[in-house]
């Protein structure tokens, strides 16, 4: 069974070399529940807009499984919440999910429904995050690998907390894959 091993929020805003000056991708994981509204968590903030959060990117998810594998070309721990992702999972190949695939987050009336809507563009943001000039070619090598995770919009309102379960509402088994979407206008 899937389920969400962290729920990841903003830590800091950090000083970036990019266009805004600032980034949000440094998330860390909560102990307690978290409000989930449209535009994703109580407590989380995206710098970049324009390529993050609003209605159709307002959750990034990344799996355990994908975070473990990076964790091992690189090296080094990557704890949850460094992929700047919101809800870290496992049981589920976020990058198999179809575009459209809807997911339940949780039970009962504060249960969380999702929509999967694309995987994650990496970025010169997050190439910087990664570590600058020791990772050089890093957005090639991350969408080489296909270990892109993915945005979703929030159909339903509700409250995550880690340890929540994960169930598959709905899939398309004729609609893209996330990682199929990539390169995609």
């Amino acid at each position: 069974m899937a389920l969400v091993t962290a729920v990841c929020v903003v830590s800091e805003l950090r000083a970036d070399a990019g266009t805004f000056g600032i980034t949000a991708i440094d998330k860390r994981p909560v102990k307690s529940s978290i409000s989930v509204g449209p535009y994703g968590l109580r407590g989380d903030v995206q710098a970049d807009r324009k390529h993050h959060g609003g209605f159709d990117k307002a959750l990034y998810f990344y799996g355990d499984d994908d975070a473990e594998y990076w964790a091992a070309e690189l090296g080094r721990e990557l704890h949850p919440g460094w992929f700047g992702e919101n809800l870290r999972v496992s049981g589920i190949d976020v990058n198999s999910a179809r575009a459209g695939e809807r997911w339940r987050i949780g039970t009962g009336e504060e249960a969380v429904e999702v929509e999967l809507t694309t995987p994650r563009n990496p970025c010169q943001t997050f190439a910087r995050w990664v570590g600058g000039d020791d990772e050089r070619g890093w957005v090639k090598r991350f969408a080489d690998a296909r270990r892109f995770g993915a945005y979703a919009r929030v159909t339903k309102p509700g409250t995550v907390t880690a340890g929540d379960w994960v169930t598959v509402l709905f899939s398309d088994a004729a609609a893209p894959t996330i990682a199929e979407l990539w390169g995609r206008a």
